[in-house]
């Protein structure tokens, strides 16, 4: 008899839950507006009650647990902690709301730790015990496996590698300071060294050579790159040039069978991964060598986010005690 989870992804904008099947399966999926709340106790009120639709209309009596990937989430208590991209402020306990309509397991982690979770249960990474996911959007996040279990730290905030500085006094990060990884990485990061370049190459006249800064997209130039534009192409040789640093790095600390790389400028393909690939080689220590590979994600760019929150609750003995 097949089981089931909800999966929950909130965003800033938006927050999406899904009924999860024990096979991967979404069954059904739901979708309020994040953004329309300033309260938490209306928010979940309305998240409940789609997820008891979700399961009315499933005909699904019983799910295993509740699983949330959130901006800030603590897998220890079970909060998100001043999220600055919610319109809901503070510390949020979402295990201890949540209990008072449903008595189920509550696994609340960030999103980055669900992605990687996602990938252990549902994805490229099932039967690994030793793996790091590089999430690749608005920032830069990551998950580590080591022993088959995430890597949490002693705040539950272990794994933020998108804040590791590669530069220093580099680009200045959201994070206050700068040279992070995900100043040169991100979507954000990919777009500025596009217009550095383009900047600095007078005599450009490709496909973006008038196209305002303000609307260039990280999916505009990987159509570009993939199209041939020297500029675009040139960005992408820069950006996996430092993520195969960072990445060889990475290595030193975990010794991963695989690094996995998610997210919307992944989707690039070649022009990202073959410099990143030769970058990494290029960077990793000796004694290494030939032993961890790079991978994308399997799971679907659609699905990712609530399949890993869903995941969360597959793993949920994977505790710190």
């Amino acid at each position: 008899m097949s089981s089931y989870a909800i999966g929950i992804d909130i965003g800033g904008t938006n927050t999406d839950m899904g009924l999860v099947r024990d096979d991967g399966t979404i069954i059904a999926r739901r979708n309020i507006a994040t953004n329309q709340y300033t309260q938490l106790h209306p928010y979940i009120e309305d998240m409940m009650s789609a997820i008891r639709s979700l399961m009315e209309d499933n005909h699904v009596e019983h799910i295993e647990g509740i699983g949330i990937g959130a901006p800030n989430g603590n897998f220890y208590t079970g909060c998100v902690d001043n999220a600055p991209n919610l319109t809901i402020k503070g510390v949020l306990d979402f295990q201890k709301e949540i209990h008072q309509y449903m008595d189920v397991p509550v696994v609340l982690s960030n999103d980055a730790n669900a992605a990687a979770y996602g990938e252990l249960v549902y994805g490229g990474a099932k039967g690994m015990r030793h793996f790091i996911m590089f999430t690749l959007g608005t920032g830069v996040g990551s998950g580590i496996v080591v022993d088959g279990r995430l890597v949490h730290g002693s705040t539950g905030g272990a794994g933020e590698l998108g804040h590791n500085i590669l530069i220093p006094e580099g680009r200045p990060c959201s994070c206050g300071r700068r040279g992070c990884l995900e100043t040169y990485t991100s979507a954000r990061g990919i777009i500025q060294t596009f217009c550095e370049l383009r900047a600095a190459t007078p005599d450009y006249k490709g496909s973006l050579a008038s196209v305002d800064e303000k609307e260039i997209t990280s999916k505009m130039i990987g159509d570009a790159a993939n199209a041939g534009d020297p500029i675009a192409l040139k960005t992408y040789e820069r950006t996996g040039y430092l993520l195969g640093i960072a990445m060889a790095n990475a290595v030193t600390f975990s010794a991963p069978e695989a690094i996995f790389l998610m997210g919307g400028p992944t989707r690039v393909g070649e022009p990202l991964l073959k410099p990143l690939r030769e970058s990494f080689r290029r960077h990793l220590l000796n004694i290494y060598e030939g032993s961890c590979d790079i991978r994308v994600s399997q799971l679907a760019s659609n699905e990712v986010a609530i399949l890993g929150a869903a995941a969360l609750i597959k793993t949920k003995t994977d505790s710190h005690d």
